[in-house]
């Protein structure tokens, strides 16, 4: 009798462990666990801003010509050389343009021994007319004679300047202090000024100064005005970012593909050099900008409490009053709060939730402007995490099996939506 009960008592006890073990595996609902996200207001900066493309160059180049023709003889400059102004850079042939150099200066020889003879011409007609020797035609023929030959002279001397001139362009000098960009020559290469004046070099005036050309939408371009701010980087420097400022919005518009832009220049400080002409640019120009602001994260305004805060945290909600509103009082009522301002949730440090309303200024989509209703102190709430096991989970999920959105993981509020 005793072995009896024994069994019957070892069986019972067995499936008491069973049932334990059903109801806490299978039967049992998981307490929740979740951790509020929160912050406090900062005080800063909140900026708008549009973003653009552009490319580096220098703020003043200028293409070095030749006024005549002829063969590079001598460069004396190369590819980033460093020149002042009025260094010699390059020379042409010289020997042509010597050589009618030299004739002119003998038809200069011939015209003024021509205009002494007629000048004593003059002279002795002129007595001989006084005298009546000679006719007034005769005198009048020496008179012009005299005339054309003086004229002849001046004519000669023009050319033998004009040729001297033509002579000193040969010698290409640098009419500024800068850098050598482009050489588009090399010596014992002929080069003809005959329609066009052919670029030898491109020379850049300081490189230390750079200027960023960046192509604005028409959709933006109304909100770019002279002295705004600008940031940009290159590929080049990809954790760097340069500072420029607006200079100038070039009234001419470029289209492309229907696209119409407006070229806008940014000054931009190239005194480390790193900037180098035709770099491309990633540019963001600042059209608003408020300093010393209060500000708060999009993310606090979208927040509202669900459910599951409901059951951890007590909350002090002005909306759990007037619930025989209609519905359109309370849509009316919504519409004048987004229009001067918004709510958020604030918690304090005995764990209770109150619902609080600010007014906010400008938005840039990530922080928005506290006008008033809030203090630095204020703890705010701008989402929760749901700590719970089978939401979180630890055991590989398959790629192939659709999950639930949001993951559990993480939740902004019940009200729907995280940040903006």
């Amino acid at each position: 009798m005793k072995a009896k009960n024994k069994k019957w008592w070892i069986w019972l006890i067995g499936g008491i462990i069973v049932i334990a073990g059903i109801w806490y595996f299978f039967i049992k609902e998981e307490q929740v666990k979740i951790q509020l996200e929160t912050t406090k207001p900062a005080m800063g900066e909140i900026s708008n801003s549009i973003t653009a493309t552009g490319t580096v160059q220098p703020v003043d180049t200028v293409a070095v010509g030749t006024q005549v023709s002829g063969i590079i003889k001598n460069l004396y400059v190369d590819f980033n050389s460093t020149v002042k102004k009025g260094q010699l850079l390059a020379t042409l042939d010289p020997d042509l343009l010597q050589y009618q150099t030299e004739q002119i200066t003998a038809n200069l020889q011939n015209a003024k021994s021509n205009l002494a003879y007629n000048e004593i011409n003059i002279n002795r007609q002129s007595q001989l007319y006084k005298v009546g020797a000679i006719s007034k035609a005769d005198y009048d023929n020496a008179q012009n004679q005299y005339n054309v030959a003086k004229a002849q002279v001046n004519s000669v001397k023009a050319q033998l300047s004009t040729a001297n001139k033509n002579l000193s362009l040969t010698n290409i000098y640098s009419p500024i202090d800068g850098t050598v960009l482009n050489r588009s020559v090399s010596e014992g290469q002929t080069v003809a000024s005959s329609f066009s004046t052919p670029t030898l070099f491109s020379i850049a005036k300081d490189l230390t100064k750079m200027q960023v050309r960046a192509s604005v939408d028409e959709a933006d371009i109304g909100n770019i005005k002279v002295g705004q701010k600008a940031t940009f980087t290159v590929d080049a420097f990809p954790e760097e970012t340069f500072k420029g400022q607006v200079s100038e919005v070039r009234l001419h518009p470029t289209v492309s593909s229907n696209v119409v832009n407006y070229t806008t220049i940014i000054n931009a400080d190239n005194s480390s050099l790193k900037l180098k002409p035709g770099m491309t640019a990633n540019i963001t120009i600042y059209t608003v900008v408020l300093e010393n602001i209060m500000k708060i994260p999009v993310a606090a305004i979208s927040f509202k409490p669900d459910s599951l805060v409901a059951k951890k945290y007590k909350i002090n909600s002005p909306f759990a009053k007037g619930k025989k509103e209609g519905h359109q009082q309370k849509k009316n009522k919504q519409n004048k709060t987004n229009k001067n301002g918004a709510g958020i949730w604030v918690i304090s440090k005995d764990s209770i939730i109150t619902h609080k309303k600010i007014k906010t200024g400008m938005d840039n989509d990530t922080e928005v402007q506290v006008i008033s209703g809030l203090t630095t102190n204020d703890n705010i709430i701008t989402g929760y995490k749901n700590l719970s096991k089978k939401s979180s989970g630890s055991a590989a999920k398959s790629p192939f099996i659709p999950q639930r959105s949001g993951g559990g993981n993480k939740n902004s509020g019940g009200g729907g939506g995280g940040p903006r």
